[in-house]
């Protein structure tokens, strides 16, 4: 319902929302997005029936936690995508969290990503900055095979 209520404020007018758990008046949110109609949606989290149900009912695309085991949850979700009545080619992958490696991020592309979110890990200015740096060369290495 948030998803839906957040969809609603990208893409209408004025947009109020009366949902069970959301519920708020006629807005006007300013500036609207570039994207149109809206934004990509991803729904992030662990593998499952529900997620999936949720994700091809409400969203873009999936975003899940890292890169173990979403080979294997594939299958499920392209399957509820396709009961959902959408279209296959349109279900956007984007893991996230994930530490990379030129390995994970050739793997990813195996699986139809063009999109990743990369972990950053917390901590001072300057580890942060060669963290940074470091992943600026695997994405190079990464790109230039």
């Amino acid at each position: 319902e948030k998803v839906l209520a957040m969809q609603s404020l990208w893409t209408e007018g004025p947009a109020g929302f009366d949902g069970e758990f959301v519920r708020f008046e006629p807005a006007d949110p300013f500036p609207k997005p570039v994207q149109q109609p809206r934004p990509p949606t991803l729904i992030g989290g662990g593998a499952g029936p529900i997620m999936f149900k949720h994700v091809a009912e409400y969203a873009d695309g999936w975003a899940p936690i890292g890169a173990k085991g979403v080979a294997k949850a594939l299958p499920d979700l392209k399957r509820a995508w396709e009961e959902a009545g959408r279209d296959p080619a349109t279900l956007q992958l984007m893991p996230f969290g994930s530490i990379p490696d030129v390995g994970k991020l050739e793997y990813f592309t195996t699986l139809g990503v063009t999109e990743t979110i990369l972990g950053l890990q917390y901590g001072a200015r300057d580890d942060v900055l060669r963290e940074l740096d470091d992943f600026t060369k695997i994405v190079a290495e990464f790109k230039g095979r």
